[in-house]
């Protein structure tokens, strides 16, 4: 069975983004990994939202993968050959996992995850948590009682930046 990982990045107060859905505050000195994540990613998910901000870079950076986006609305192909997924994500979640392939890279946002979580749907989480206070915005974790999760910790590194990366693996 394939793997699905949540790798993202937070504020230390946990939100991956500001109201606006803005992500200027993370940092881009260095490659906190990401290199040797992508390396193992064949297949990314996720939300619509999430999507429409990807677009919006200077260049689409999943040219090489596989892409779907969960939606309530849209279905079928879509620019740069993501493929939009509108119903029942639960079914087409557990054929992915089992199809043949490397890691799955669930990419966010918060909705998104939140979904992942309640359906048991995410086996490692990698989080890199940024020495800075937002105040607010958008949550890594949306408050519901019925996704509690057990973690085990797997590794922590830290950066001279400031950054904290922590991994862990969901207990199921």
């Amino acid at each position: 069975m394939r793997k699905i990982s949540l790798f993202i990045a937070s504020s230390i107060d946990g939100y991956i983004a500001r109201e606006s859905g803005e992500i200027d505050w993370l940092f881009t000195d260095q490659d906190y990994g990401y290199s040797e994540f992508i390396a193992e990613v064949d297949t990314l998910v996720m939300g619509h939202k999430t999507y429409q901000q990807v677009l919006g870079f200077e260049e689409y950076p999943y040219s090489e993968q596989e892409v779907f986006v969960l939606s309530h609305t849209l279905q079928g192909k879509a620019e740069n050959n993501a493929i939009f997924i509108n119903n029942d994500w639960a079914n087409f979640m557990a054929n992915l996992r089992q199809s043949s392939g490397g890691l799955i890279w669930l990419v966010g946002g918060a909705q998104t995850i939140h979904y992942f979580l309640k359906h048991n749907l995410i086996d490692e989480i990698i989080l890199s948590i940024h020495p800075i206070i937002l105040g607010s915005g958008i949550p890594l974790i949306i408050n519901d009682s019925s996704i509690a999760k057990k973690l085990d910790l797997r590794n922590v590194k830290n950066y001279d930046s400031g950054l904290v990366q922590i991994t862990y693996n969901v207990k199921s």
